[in-house]
């Protein structure tokens, strides 16, 4: 089964941004700065749904 560019872009959009944001979660861990950890890391929380969303609608869609 083929995959449509546009649906692998997003994806490797999503997989981008979750891991700047568990860097930079991991950086203000380091600096004690918690309220921002909490804040990224339910970004990242968030983005996992975003993601399978993503990946189901590429599924069918062809190139």
């Amino acid at each position: 089964m083929r995959r449509s560019f546009l649906g692998v872009i997003i994806l490797a959009a999503i997989l981008m941004m979750n891991i700047i944001f568990t860097q930079y979660m991991v950086h203000q861990y380091y600096y004690e700065n918690y309220e921002k950890v909490l804040i990224f890391g339910g970004l990242n929380i968030v983005l996992f749904p975003l993601a399978v969303f993503a990946y189901k609608k590429t599924i069918n869609m062809r190139a």
